[in-house]
């Protein structure tokens, strides 16, 4: 895990600007720094290390190609390097390695190979820039699923920039690139902005399993993809897995334990996340058999019993024989970290759960240097209650002739809009919904929120997101349509840019069993029935779980962790924080935000205790306003 940076066309003060990059990243890489530059300056490569495998000078970083021909800054993790090794000492393209490290491998791969053949080869997480001396070209390369992050675009004169963190990008002379007015509302949609788009102008995000090239004079680019999501979806349903569901289990155990066993590799302590989840019980217990001493695990806790499940992943960690680590944070712990949270993203941000995240990515930093974690269980074997409950309302209205119910979603909302609810409340839901023309529609609307007006101008900019332009019925079980979904824009653009921003903010490296390219592409030739059967989810997953934990320890409520913001807000070191935040005059000032909107939305929550998520997606951007 590291940071990347790079400069292109920027002439005189390159040193200046490109060590200041490398400052602004210094969480995602405390152990060493290194620049290269071409002859003539016109490109220049920044890294920063967290020195991860060979921690010798061997491994530093950026690192040229034995032909002298390319140069890589790498940020990841390459988990089938010794494979990709082996192949190159066996075809004779690399006689012998200077060190161990999994980037010398990627380097001495793209030599032989080519970089796109590379990235189809190479399992991992990962942001990659290669300067290819010879052609006098730029490749950048994100990985599959969107674990690690990639910002490039323009300053100024066409200059080209690229960084792991956008505060690089934004500390650069002469950057006064303006906020993409156009990404505002989506922001407030999600609470958060879908790539490619990023909070500034001319500045966008790499998205996954896609390859950059840009070449001299390094003012335009070309995208191309290497790894479709969307399209092993489609041919994994195509070819749908015929065994049983046991022989599917004993499959997705057997893809697994070769993930974990490969994620597991490191020259530095590693350990991993806890709750009493079915994701991360899994991943646990498959590293507790794969390992010959205890397994270091982490989890934090609180108080409030309605948001603990501490004891529970306590009782896992002793049934697997763990070593295990608990942390019981006070509500004084967690709001310290609010002020803190917009310099971690660098642009707004507003998942809650930003909050534990961060805890417990400090509290295990302080034991190993790298984590597993149980994220995407949830996006690939259908844990979402969400994908059960739409799938049940749209098996009843969408039986009713389109014709008929937009009409019908009309007269609803209008007669919310009568009661005085402004389109907001049940009855403006259920409308959204009655009006969808697919499933796909109506997961669009249900995440549409409550249809406030916050922004003021967007200057007549649409930035369509995936969500917007998914098309309707692309695989033929409707609940698989929503994970693709999800898979495609909320788990890179949320879940992944969560964990990989508040863990990197204390250098600790997060790596994620369960987006294996092999077990994301076996996942997506499972039926439903395999995932999601009479309210049980994840059937297999359990099918696997159960095989090293106990039924009785997992068949229980989840709570999750909860982070109880509408409690908090109202206390009054949070409310003086919030309300100097949407200063009516700051909002005026800035002129992006409506104010009597906003203003409404507070005094609905102050006055009425009516909570909106609205709320704190506002105190994010006005924080990150503020930073």
């Amino acid at each position: 895990m590291c940071g990347i940076a790079g400069l292109c066309n920027w002439g005189d003060g390159w040193q200046r600007n490109i060590g200041r990059m490398n400052e602004k990243m210094y969480h995602r890489g405390p152990d060493a720094g290194g620049v290269w530059a071409s002859e003539d300056h016109s490109v220049v490569l920044g890294h920063r290390r967290l020195s991860i495998v060979d921690l010798t000078p061997s491994g530093a970083q950026p690192m040229e190609s034995h032909n002298g021909r390319y140069v890589i800054a790498f940020n990841g993790e390459i988990y089938n390097h010794r494979m990709i090794r082996d192949r190159l000492i066996r075809e004779k393209k690399v006689m012998d390695f200077r060190g161990t490290s999994d980037t010398e491998v990627l380097l001495e791969a793209v030599s032989a190979y080519g970089f796109k053949e590379t990235l189809v080869m190479a399992k991992g997480m990962f942001a990659i820039a290669v300067y290819d001396k010879k052609e006098h070209m730029l490749l950048l390369a994100r990985d599959r699923v969107g674990e690690k992050p990639l910002y490039y675009g323009y300053v100024g004169k066409q200059r080209f920039v690229f960084a792991s963190d956008l505060n690089s990008i934004a500390a650069v002379d002469g950057f006064d690139n303006p906020i993409n007015k156009g990404v505002l509302k989506n922001y407030f949609r999600y609470g958060y902005i879908p790539a490619p788009f990023s909070i500034y102008d001319k500045i966008y995000k790499l998205e996954p399993g896609k390859m950059l090239t840009v070449k001299a004079p390094f003012q335009e680019h070309a995208e191309e993809t290497y790894w479709s999501m969307a399209e092993k979806a489609v041919q994994g349903q195509s070819d749908l897995f015929r065994g049983s569901e046991e022989e599917a289990a004993d499959e997705l155990e057997r893809l697994l334990r070769e993930a974990v066993r490969g994620q597991m590799e490191a020259d530095v302590p590693v350990g991993a996340f806890l709750s009493a989840g079915i994701d991360s019980s899994t991943v646990v217990a498959l590293m507790q058999s794969l390992s010959g001493r205890k397994v270091r695990s982490f989890t934090i806790g609180m108080w409030d019993g309605k948001f603990n499940e501490a004891d529970a992943a306590k009782e896992i960690a002793a049934h697997l024989g763990t070593e295990h680590t608990e942390l019981y944070i006070t509500e004084k712990n967690a709001q310290a970290v609010i002020p803190q949270l917009s310099g971690m993203f660098g642009e707004p941000f507003a998942d809650s759960s930003q909050i534990p995240t961060y805890l417990v990515s400090r509290m295990t930093r302080e034991h190993v240097t790298v984590s597993l974690s149980g994220d995407g269980g949830d996006e690939l074997f259908c844990g979402y209650n969400t994908y059960g409950s739409l799938d049940r309302i749209w098996k009843k209205t969408g039986r009713i002739p389109y014709a008929l119910r937009r009409p019908a979603s009309m007269l609803l909302d209008a007669a919310g809009r009568r009661k005085g609810g402004g389109g907001n409340g049940a009855m403006a839901v259920r409308a959204r919904l009655l009006g969808a023309r697919s499933i796909e529609d109506m997961y669009l609307r249900s995440e549409i929120g409550e249809g406030f007006e916050i922004v003021k101008d967007t200057d007549g900019r649409e930035c369509l997101t995936i969500m917007d332009t998914y098309q309707a019925g692309m695989l033929a079980e409707p609940q698989h349509n929503l994970m693709l979904m999800d898979l495609l824009m909320y788990h890179p653009d949320d879940i992944l840019n969560k964990v990989d921003r508040t863990a990197m903010a204390v250098s600790l490296e997060t790596r994620v069993p369960m987006l294996d390219r092999d077990v994301v592409e076996f996942a997506w030739r499972l039926p439903i029935s395999y995932r999601r059967e009479a309210g049980v989810t994840k059937k297999i997953l359990r099918d696997v779980l159960y095989r090293y934990v106990p039924r009785e320890l997992m068949d229980r409520p989840k709570k999750g962790f909860s982070i109880p913001l509408h409690k908090w807000l109202k206390e009054p070191e949070l409310r003086e924080w919030a309300q100097h935040l949407i200063d009516r005059d700051t909002l005026n000032r800035q002129g992006l935000l409506d104010a009597d909107v906003v203003w409404r939305l507070w005094e609905d929550f102050i006055e009425r205790d009516i909570w909106r998520v609205q709320i704190w997606y506002i105190l994010m951007f006005q924080e990150w306003m503020r930073v």
